[in-house]
């Protein structure tokens, strides 16, 4: 067993990859309300809001093995704008490395 934490999680699709290969998820962030609730249904716990917001990141524990983070791809889709990492939703893949970089 391993245990991981799910960022930008939707509705869990990560989750539930992780979790058939035996892991056990300690955390998780969503910011939008509908995909909260979907994930709700599908897993009977809300996830934690904006991860970006330090309210949030107090929540995250300690000693996980792996960080999950479905973070937007628009902003380098060629579906998107493709601003990378100059449009805002591309900037969210900082957050991530810095969680990592905090928690080590």
């Amino acid at each position: 067993e391993f245990k991981f934490i799910d960022l930008f999680a939707g509705i869990g699709g990560f989750r539930l990859a992780f979790q058939s290969l035996g892991g056990k998820c300690v955390f998780t962030s969503e910011w939008d309300n509908e995909a909260k609730k979907t994930y709700r249904a599908n897993f009977g716990e809300v996830p934690f809001g904006d991860i970006t917001k330090e309210e949030t990141k107090q929540y995250i524990p300690d000693n996980f093995d792996i960080l999950c983070a479905g973070f937007p791809c628009q902003a380098f889709s060629i579906a998107g704008k493709r601003g990378g990492f100059e449009d805002t939703p591309g900037t969210l893949f900082f957050y991530g490395a810095g969680i990592i970089r905090r928690k080590k």
